[in-house]
């Protein structure tokens, strides 16, 4: 999918079901994708992704108090679980989230008693019987609404927001605070976690993004731009400043450097659909952290340590501030995170084999297989291969998201979005 350029993609979000995918963009717009029905002619032709609704979640405003512009750009959507046949999802800027109903409607009433087809009323001397209204099919109309509009409840920049698994609350964070909130009360929130220090000039870390544990309504995790995890526990106290469980990786004092503080800072964390682990994505790397264990991550893989001699140049034109995302697959298996020049970076746990993918225009033709790429340091270079040197660091791959149960991911580079899937749920790619 090709959008104009104004529209680049800040989020992506599969529903629960994986039948829907959404996406919002820095002009304030969620557009939302259906996947199509399987034909039963081309059984290997599965549902293709179509536009499904297309609305304005937020304007830009104006903050008086601060004479601070706030943009309309869309940072996090979370979809709630379906109760109904109607779906909801909560999208939020820098300030405000809000809390959307999608519905649809294909049927509609005919035959009023008061009314003409015109929908003016008719005079009612002229009315002389009574007929009941019928339900007459219509074109499909997606409906979308804002139910519930939750402000004033953040300072600083929210930069996540999470739905707890008892599916009535859900939480936001922004750099120095996490409040709880309830679906139904907008007025007010509940602070659980505060590191705003008495003196600002005392700030060491900021909290970069947090998340409930899928099963257990009570725990939930946030990061932090130290590198370090916190898992909280509401049951403990209503108040987490005090964590339960503290995740750090001891730093290699051979490796320390001017930029190591900024590369260990953690841009996204992901607990795993079984609980039993925590996924973090850092400057350079991705690491898997089990949840019994505090001293170090289980598992670090490389995203791209060819950029280790580059960090000079990357600090001067901000890259290296760039918040990736990461994501697991539906069994836990794979792990997938975005990097520069249109690439993202799959990683087998099981086998320990990962793959280089690009997802460019070339490669988006239908049924168009991608193929792996390498980039090369110096030394020899292969026929394929991208020297570091030729990479573009413009076109780059924050936002990833996976189908809950299929081997269908979503890529968002810049202002497109791609949608590929495996053919035959063989290989990663």
């Amino acid at each position: 999918f090709f959008l104009p350029p104004a529209d680049i993609i800040s989020t992506v979000e599969f529903n629960h079901t994986g039948e829907l995918l959404a996406t919002g963009d820095k002009g304030g717009r969620v557009v939302i994708f259906q996947r199509e029905p399987e034909s039963k002619n081309e059984p290997y032709n599965q549902g293709e992704y179509n536009v499904y609704s297309t609305f304005q979640s937020h304007e830009p405003e104006f903050d008086y108090l601060k004479s601070l512009e706030i943009e309309e750009k869309i940072n996090k959507i979370k979809w709630l679980p379906q109760q109904n046949a109607a779906h909801s999802l909560l999208s939020t800027n820098d300030k405000t989230i809000k809390l959307w109903k999608i519905t649809e409607r294909d049927k509609r009433p005919e035959g009023y008693n008061l009314k003409d087809e015109e929908g003016k009323l008719k005079d009612l001397s002229t009315v002389t019987s009574l007929q009941v209204p019928v339900l007459k099919p219509m074109d499909l109309m997606v409906e979308v609404t804002p139910r519930r509009i939750f402000a004033n409840g953040h300072t600083y920049h929210v930069n996540s927001i999470s739905v707890n698994s008892d599916c009535e609350t859900y939480m936001s964070a922004d750099d120095l605070r996490i409040n709880l909130w309830h679906l139904a009360i907008t007025d007010r929130s509940f602070n659980i976690v505060d590191i705003k220090p008495a003196n600002m000039e005392d700030l060491t870390e900021v909290i970069t993004a947090s998340e409930f544990h899928p099963h257990h309504c009570n725990l939930f995790v946030y990061s932090s731009s130290k590198g370090s995890l916190r898992l909280c526990d509401m049951r403990a106290s209503a108040l987490c400043d005090k964590h339960s469980k503290l995740y750090e990786e001891p730093e290699d004092p051979s490796n320390r450097s001017f930029f190591s503080e900024i590369i260990s800072s953690v841009s996204d964390v992901k607990f795993s659909h079984s609980g039993r682990y925590m996924l973090t994505r850092d400057y350079l790397t991705v690491k898997v952290w089990d949840l019994n264990m505090e001293t170090k991550p289980v598992e670090t893989y490389q995203v791209h340590d060819y950029l280790r001699s580059k960090l000079c140049s990357l600090y001067e034109n901000d890259c290296i501030f760039d918040k990736f995302e990461c994501a697991w697959n539906g069994s836990d298996s794979v792990i997938m995170t975005g990097a520069y020049n249109n690439f993202f970076r799959m990683f087998d746990r099981n086998t320990k084999r990962d793959v280089t993918l690009e997802a460019s225009r070339e490669s988006s033709k239908p049924r168009a297989i991608l193929k792996p790429r390498r980039v090369c340091v110096g030394g020899k270079r292969r026929k394929d291969d991208i020297s570091v040197d030729s990479l573009d660091f413009t076109k780059k791959i924050l936002h990833t998201a996976w189908h809950p149960t299929e081997n269908i991911i979503a890529i968002a580079a810049t202002n497109n979005l791609y949608i590929f899937q495996d053919k035959v749920n063989s290989e990663m790619h």
